[in-house]
């Protein structure tokens, strides 16, 4: 085995065995706990770095990757392989994962040690865990957050599409453990879910995607079990292993050939949109979308591992590694797949649905779950136009700040907190209208904020997130897909307004509150991993710029610098043609993004909010704004659909029906005719076994005492009566012969 493929198989070992070091050894020791956590995904972070610079320095690495698996399962004549997968996606996904989770890991320490501590959540609730609560709960925020990344790195350097589902569903329960750590806090508002509901809806919301992306799993495999497909892929039995199925033309072209149970739907289509349906779930798009915002509830490390490094980027990933197959049939210029049709219009719907009501959020990090939903919405849409690389781009360049947003609002959160100790005011640490003036009492969060902020509007040139926007709008302008360019550019153009709304809120002006007043700026172990993201919010988008760009593009790729498109685009059977150089796109590009932080400042940032106004939205909007500030009600809509009858069904027809009257029922019938069965056999019992033996007893006791009487002792009695007797048999026989 190849040291890049012995180190490939290792990256993701490092946090499955901090888990269980952390949850058998090192629970009761918060020092241990976290180094543990932190050392482990070090290891993995400098084990992808070595195997992302074989990669870089690997010539045309696309036809060459690392790959290494072992027989696990047999079947039949073969067996179903797992292992380990290299290619130009992999690396690309290894260089920001570990990275981001070793940020987030490191902050997680002064998170939990800076401002209100753990305990004071947990401790002082009913239920909570022994030993004051501290050290068992802060153990088993690393050890779940280690198999977080664990379940990440598996489904990143799997080979197959069943070991990519372990770890798919490995942070699924990550997610319900993290998103409800917090499990006893309540709310006196009973219309606010708490951690535990939110961790409920997470789960049972992707379990929804999943279940059907399973149905898609099963049956890619029973389609490659055919003897034409194995003539095809040359194997004995059936493989879900993505370089036999997604390399190789004359299978893909099999699936687009062969029909499915839907009439009118090719067999890839059928499994290319069952398979979208899990990223649906995983990635929060419309309409399995309600479960992302309530994930806040969860710890903020906990929100930036699901939106940056794990979770709603494995859904996007999924889609950009199964690409060859949703794509399949398909030529540029040409007629879209069904999975790409359903993608483009799912995407940019989400993209521009999410982006109105995150302009209504009051809550710092829901502003921010909404704009998840939004930029995921911008990938899946990129995907549905063909943008293979465009999507992957932005999913790299979005992991950075957005991580980097999420952790800076951690830090808001912790700095009016602390502030709220001080002034001994009881206040929502999270509502924006609360806050105010933090920029000068928390410098290091507030440039760093900006920088995330600015790259999530697209800020032209400087941040990777225009780089990466911009790709996205081009490749969509030049395919000639116009709603989407329009939709996407809208979607925006209102990122970059509620962006600006977040920091002027925040940030800029007077603070609105004696917390904000008190607060102050956090430890180094959070704002160092704030600067380190802040850094690649910035620089990662210059690999991306195109060849095509004028003066930078050419300048970049003097030094190769710009080897995205060329580097990812490897990995598919034919690099894609990368969109020519247009000024219009650029120009609406320039358009959304600088218009939008216009907009905003004008509306939030030129005159900032003073204490008690209202938000100078909700009047002009009037009902708008409260329909969107509800999130459309769909919520609401969800509870009247699904949840509500869901439990009628259950309370009346489950229990009362089919448990108590038809289940109980037919029990209860069962155990009466056994009791008067029983007592049937119980009177048969006594009539025949039991009274016979009793009256043959009471006979020999009657004749027993009856002749008791001539039992005197005396031998003049027995005389007497034996000469009685023979008298007696005498006479008898006398008798007979006298007949």
């Amino acid at each position: 085995m190849r040291t890049e493929e012995l180190f490939t198989w290792l990256i993701p070992v490092p946090p499955l065995l901090s888990f269980f070091l952390i949850w058998l050894f090192t629970s009761r020791s918060k020092t241990l706990s976290h180094t543990v956590a932190i050392g482990a995904m070090a290891v993995s972070w400098v084990l992808s770095l070595a195997v992302v610079l074989y990669a870089l320095t690997t010539e045309h690495f696309g036809k060459t990757v690392f790959a290494s698996s072992v027989p696990w399962l047999p079947t039949g004549d073969s067996s179903l392989n797992m292992g380990v997968l290299v290619d130009p996606l992999t690396a690309a996904m290894l260089f920001f994962v570990p990275l981001t989770c070793l940020m987030i890991f490191i902050y997680s320490v002064g998170y939990h040690n800076y401002g209100k501590p753990l305990d004071a959540h947990d401790a002082s609730q009913p239920g909570a865990p022994a030993h004051n609560g501290v050290e068992p709960m802060y153990s088993r925020f690393f050890a779940f957050l280690s198999l977080f990344a664990f379940g990440m790195l598996t489904l990143v350097v799997a080979d197959n599409l069943l070991l990519m589902f372990i770890g798919w569903e490995i942070m699924g329960l990550c997610s319900y453990l993290l998103i409800g750590f917090w499990y006893a806090r309540q709310y006196d508002d009973p219309k606010k879910i708490t951690p535990r509901q939110a961790a409920v809806k997470a789960f049972m919301t992707t379990r929804v995607g999943d279940v059907i992306m399973m149905l898609g799993i099963v049956y890619l495999y029973f389609a490659t079990t055919t003897d034409k497909a194995k003539e095809i892929l040359g194997l004995a039995g059936g493989t879900l292993s993505f370089r036999a199925i997604l390399y190789n033309e004359e299978f893909l072209k099999y699936l687009v050939s062969q029909p499915s149970v839907i009439v009118g739907l090719p067999l890839a289509a059928l499994i290319g949109l069952l398979l979208f349906a899990g990223a649906v779930g995983k990635s929060a798009q419309f309409p399995l979308h309600v479960w992302l915002p309530d994930a806040m509830e969860g710890p903020t490390p906990v929100s930036a591992m699901i939106h940056a490094a794990t979770m709603v980027s494995a859904g996007v990933y999924a889609m950009v590694r199964m690409f060859p197959l949703l794509s399949a049939g398909w030529h540029e210029g040409g007629a879209l797949t069904a999975p790409m049709m359903a993608m483009g219009v799912i995407g940019s719907f989400t993209a521009l649905f999410a982006a109105t009501i995150a302009v209504t959020q009051r809550d710092v990090k829901k502003v921010l779950a909404y704009s998840t939903i939004s930029q995921l919405g911008y990938m899946i849409a990129a995907l549905g136009i063909g943008a293979y690389v465009a999507a992957a781009f932005h999913l790299i360049t979005h992991a950075f700040f957005k991580a980097l947003l999420f952790l800076g609002s951690g830090s808001v959160i912790h700095g009016v907190e602390h502030g709220a100790h001080h002034s001994q005011e009881h206040l929502d640490p999270q509502d924006m209208f609360n806050m105010g003036g933090l920029r000068k009492k928390m410098p290091i969060t507030f440039w760093t904020f900006l920088i995330g902020g600015l790259a999530l509007s697209g800020f032209p040139f400087i941040t990777a997130g225009f780089w990466s926007k911009d790709e996205i709008l081009g490749d969509a302008f030049a395919n000639g897909q116009w709603i989407v360019f329009a939709t996407l550019a809208i979607s925006a153009l209102l990122t970059a307004f509620y962006t600006m709304r977040q920091i002027s809120l925040t940030f800029l002006g007077e603070p609105r509150t004696q917390s904000a007043e008190h607060a102050s700026e956090t430890p180094w172990t959070v704002t160092t991993p704030l600067v380190i993201l802040a850094f690649f919010a910035i620089t990662a988008g210059y690999v991306g710029v195109p060849e095509t760009f004028p003066v930078l593009g050419p300048l970049l790729q003097a030094i190769h610098f710009n080897r995205f498109h060329e580097f990812v685009g490897g990995a598919l059977l034919e690099l894609p043609a990368a969109a020519a150089f247009n000024v219009w796109p650029l120009l609406v590009s320039l358009f959304v993004a600088l218009g939008g932080l216009w907009l905003g400042w004008m509306v939030y940032g030129r005159n900032p909010l003073k204490a008690g106004q209202a938000d100078p939205l909700a009047r002009p909007l009037g009902p708008i704004y409260t329909l969107l500030e509800n999130k459309y009600y769909f919520d609401e809509l969800y509870d009247f659909v699904f949840v509500r009858p869901s439990k009628w069904l259950a309370e009346t027809v489950v229990y009362r029906v089919i448990d108590r009257t038809l289940i109980d029922g037919i029990l209860h019938t069962v155990a009466r005719a056994a009791l008067r069965l029983g007592g049937f056999f119980k009177g048969a019992e006594k009539v025949v076994i039991n009274d016979p033996p009793d009256y043959l007893a009471g006979g020999v006791q009657w004749l027993g005492k009856s002749f008791r009487v001539i039992q005197t002792g005396r031998v003049q009695n027995y005389l007497l009566i034996g000469m009685l007797v023979v008298l007696a048999f005498g006479g008898v026989y006398y008798m007979m012969l006298a007949r």
